[in-house]
């Protein structure tokens, strides 16, 4: 099973029209926030299963802030990372994690994308779709589930 993760639209249209070719092959799209109104058209013909968290420059809230979602057996924890301090660190959202029983934590809002492991559950930042910090410039991630034992996680630019 394919997972798309973007975050951080911010509205950019450019970057919403590439973005849409880039999951057009996932079975699943994990949205983490900030632009939450953008995910109607990312999605329009996206055909597979659409799961999204509000960020904090969200201001009409039609997703939850937090989601545990379970796919092929791996419990994926899904939020913005803004009120677990992103930007300054990975402690407290990795405790999160373990809190609540997580595989993997993914997480937005400092638009740097990241692929870390420590302790068997994996933290993933996708990066930013719309204005990329650090190394690479406008990102997504992937999450690769292969048959309900491993999952192979990636980061490529849009």
């Amino acid at each position: 099973m394919l997972i798309a993760v973007i975050s951080d639209s911010h509205g950019n249209r450019i970057s919403i029209d590439k973005v849409k070719k880039r999951i057009s092959s996932a079975d699943v799209l994990l949205f983490l926030g900030d632009g939450e109104e953008d995910l109607r058209e990312i999605t329009e013909e996206f055909k597979g299963e659409v799961y999204a968290v509000r960020g904090n420059c969200d201001m009409r809230g039609l997703y939850p802030e937090e989601r545990l979602i379970e796919l092929q057996g791996k419990k994926i924890f899904m939020c913005h990372g803004h009120r677990y301090g992103v930007k300054y660190g990975y402690n407290s959202i990795f405790y999160r994690g373990k809190e609540v029983g997580a595989d993997i934590v993914l997480f937005g809002h400092s638009h740097i994308p990241i692929i870390e492991e420590e302790d068997g559950l994996i933290l993933m930042n996708p990066g930013s779709i719309s204005l990329g910090m650090g190394r690479l410039d406008k990102t997504l991630g992937y999450i690769d589930l292969i048959e309900r034992k491993s999952a192979v996680t990636y980061i490529k630019e849009i």
